[in-house]
């Protein structure tokens, strides 16, 4: 993010102070320099400006108890920029035209991300032609849109990874977590669908009124998003972030190869850390969780778009190698436009392969790869797949199709040569890597499953089910009305086939 430009307020007559109590507070370091921040307290009140002021603080923002001269952003809530203008001449102050007047939603969003995000105009507040100044005449901040209709299902939403509501969703998502750790799904639902469509809308929810006419958000949501609003955090949140059960599951399902089973078996035994868990002997561990620890650093750390892209050259050298009209497919988190992620999928397939040669393509890829030295680990999945089978009716079906597991070394070589051949020491990383196989005339139903997310895929499944009377997976899409396969070259034909407008990649991130 470019940097926020420094600047000042113009000449005035005296220094005024802010009226309401003066903010104390204990000593915070300030990692932000170039930004000096002014929370005022009109239409906003003490308390919550002295909430404000000590929450920004700790997440190292430099913040004025009283207006000055190195002052370069004012907030304010409920104040359109015209407001503001019209205190600062109450209080005799000539405001500079490089004055930033921003609207709250833009500190919440910087608390939520821990460090200032960029200002747009959804933050800037506006000034009206006719107000005593008007030299800062950016667009307001979009508010709320009055009583508009939002699905409940995230398939009719355009979801982009531009997410305004992080402090909310960030919250919901530890709380689903939680619930899919003790194995409770209806209560993980609940809050999987709430982060959803809170990642969908284009504002910054600042007041319980912004929530009307919003789906997904009753109960216990409600309740959390009121309580973040009025003190910057939720006590459940927080105590589950604390809790040494969720803790221990977080770290458990880290190793590659370990679930919810494992994890329950290793907690109720006493670990509470991977090194005891490592070094105890009586311990038996499949071929996936050995490999999991063996390359445990590499695999948690994100796999970057760089990184991504480096394998991709690698997928498709080996795939062309043996099938050169193969259609080679990135698929999953970096398909919706993300830069970092966990591991890098695949979707292959070819319209001139025969049957035998798409059953052994991988099992010819994989053995190259062993042989040049880069297969670290491989646990190949034959294919199970019947054309004629109804689609499965569990939204998170897996699908049967042939498909490999793999662990491959990356050498830095691929991804920055330059800075490969500074480093010293090892020169690879380990890279998650999932390789799917699909028949040609399936790939349009594969590629909609396999790019995600998970939740947008969920609710597609759901919305066919319940509004369509359909059924839908990673292999086909079935009419039960009329008894019949329903036929897709392309994602699109799938969208129409569900009268949906289609929504592209990038607009997944449910």
């Amino acid at each position: 993010m470019d940097p926020l430009p420094t600047t000042h307020l113009g000449p005035r007559k005296k220094r005024p102070r802010q009226t309401g109590a003066s903010m104390t507070s204990t000593p915070h370091d300030i990692r932000f320099r170039d930004l000096v921040l002014f929370i005022l307290e009109k239409k906003m009140g003490t308390t919550r400006r002295a909430f404000f002021m000590e929450l920004a603080r700790r997440k190292g923002f430099r913040v004025e108890n009283e207006l000055s001269d190195s002052v370069t952003h004012i907030v304010a809530e409920n104040n359109s920029g015209s407001d503001v203008l019209e205190w600062l001449q109450i209080q005799n102050i000539k405001a500079s035209s490089q004055l930033e007047l921003l609207d709250i939603s833009w500190l919440i969003e910087c608390m939520g991300a821990g460090r200032p995000v960029e200002t747009t105009g959804k933050h800037q507040l506006v000034v009206r032609r006719d107000s005593p100044d008007h030299s800062n005449s950016d667009p307001q901040r979009i508010p709320p849109p009055a009583v508009q209709t939002i699905s409940q299902y995230s398939c009719q939403r355009r979801t982009t990874l531009n997410n305004c509501n992080r402090v909310f969703t960030d919250a919901f998502d530890v709380l689903a977590e939680n619930y899919e750790f003790r194995e409770n799904e209806s209560c993980s639902v609940v809050f999987m669908r709430a982060a959803s469509v809170l990642k969908s809308l284009p504002f910054t929810i600042i007041s319980m009124r912004d929530l009307e006419g919003i789906p997904c958000l009753e109960g216990k949501a409600k309740s959390i998003i009121e309580e973040i609003i009025e003190d910057g955090e939720s006590s459940e949140v927080k105590a589950v972030l604390n809790d040494e059960r969720y803790k221990s599951f977080k770290l458990f399902t880290s190793v590659f190869g370990v679930g919810l089973k494992t994890s329950e078996k290793w907690f109720r035994m006493g670990f509470r850390t991977l090194s005891k868990i490592r070094s105890d002997k009586s311990l038996k561990f499949t071929h996936m969780q050995k490999a999991g620890f063996l390359y445990y650093e590499d695999l948690v750390s994100c796999v970057t778009r760089a990184e991504a892209e480096a394998v991709s050259v690698l997928v498709k050298e080996a795939v062309w190698a043996f099938l050169p009209d193969a259609f080679v497919t990135m698929t999953g988190g970096f398909r919706r436009g993300k830069n970092i992620g966990h591991d890098v999928d695949f979707l292959i397939t070819s319209a001139e392969a025969t049957e035998e040669e798409e059953q052994q393509l991988l099992h010819k890829v994989t053995n190259l790869w062993e042989k040049k030295g880069l297969l670290l680990y491989c646990d190949l999945v034959e294919s199970t797949f019947e054309k004629l089978k109804t689609p499965s009716r569990k939204v998170d079906a897996l699908d049967h199709f042939q498909k490999c597991f793999l662990i491959l070394k990356l050498h830095h070589q691929r991804v920055d040569s330059d800075k490969a051949s500074q480093q010293g020491g090892k020169n690879w990383k380990a890279i998650r890597v999932d390789l799917v196989m699909c028949p040609y005339e399936r790939r349009a139903f594969a590629l909609l499953g396999w790019t995600g997310s998970r939740q947008f895929e969920r609710d597609l499944r759901r919305y066919a089910t319940h509004e369509r009377k359909m059924i839908l997976d990673n292999h086909a899409l079935y009419d039960k009305t009329k008894r019949i396969f329903l036929k897709a070259e392309s994602e699109e034909e799938i969208f129409a086939h569900l009268g949906l407008d289609y929504i592209e990649p990038w607009e997944r991130n449910a």
